[in-house]
Parts: C-alpha cells; structure tokens; sequence
C-alpha cells in the first residue's frame, strides 16, 4: 500500500525538523505526544523507509507503536515492512534532550501482552476504540526495545 504523494512530501517534512531541532517540531499537535522516526526495511524493495509516529509507552526503556493507519482496512506499510525484516532503528529525543538513535529489534505483541497495552492506549488515548471500529483488521501494537 503506497502513501498519496501529499502525505510523504508532510512526512518528509516532519523528518528533515525532527532530524534538525533534535527531536523537536514545531506542529502543536505533534508536540503533545511523543514522536519518534522509525526506519524499517522494505519487506519488497529491501530500500530503509523512515516514518514519523507517535509513541505511546510510558516506558523510556520501549517504544510502543499502534499500526492502526487511522482504522484503514490494511496495516500500514512500515507495520508490513517490519514483520518481514523486525530489525528496525527508532530515532527519538534522549534523555540530554538530544536525537538518540537505537537499533532494535520490533516485536507484535500479543495475548495477555497485547491486552494490557491494548488497555494502557485505550485509557490514555480514546481514539484508539474509534480505529479498531473502522476496521475489520486486529490492529497491531509494537514493542521495541530501547
């Protein structure tokens, strides 16, 4: 599934200021969350695709991505990336308020795993139950270790 050409040239965007600003950008809405880059590998092209999203952990030491694609009823192209090559780098602000970037490995959590993050999104983030309703699709959550 490709991206209007609209969408990568916003994406592309929020890249080049996150890279410049160390984690920093200037749209509010983006700003209220923690944004991180992820890199995967693409599962057809072998090309590295970065993309910014947002990172739902309270956990410093994880990264926890909701592969929602705002309820769209296939999983998101980095989400079909990393399923076939989980190495992956995750760019995000450290601890010093500087771009820290970490190679890992991303994991789709499942069972028990998947239901207790599953409940931590849904009490801090409510639409979360509105994606999962657009789409016939179980959304992925993913875990990467940092």
């Amino acid at each position: 599934m490709s991206m209007p050409a609209d969408i990568k040239a916003v994406n592309r965007a929020i890249i080049e200021e996150f890279r410049a600003n160390d984690g920093v950008v200037s749209d509010e809405r983006l700003r209220r969350g923690k944004l991180v880059l992820l890199t995967t590998v693409g599962a057809k092209s072998g090309r590295e695709h970065t993309v910014p999203l947002g990172d739902f952990s309270d956990d410093d030491g994880k990264v926890l991505l909701w592969a929602s694609a705002i309820g769209a009823p296939r999983h998101p192209a980095w989400y079909s990336n990393l399923v076939a090559n989980p190495a992956v780098v995750v760019e995000r602000k450290g601890a010093d308020g500087h771009l820290e970037r970490v190679e890992s490995t991303a994991v789709t959590a499942e069972g028990p795993e998947r239901e207790r993050f599953l409940a931590l999104l849904s009490r801090d983030h409510p639409h979360v139950a509105v994606h999962q309703e657009r789409t016939e699709r179980e959304i992925p959550i993913v875990v990467i270790d940092c």
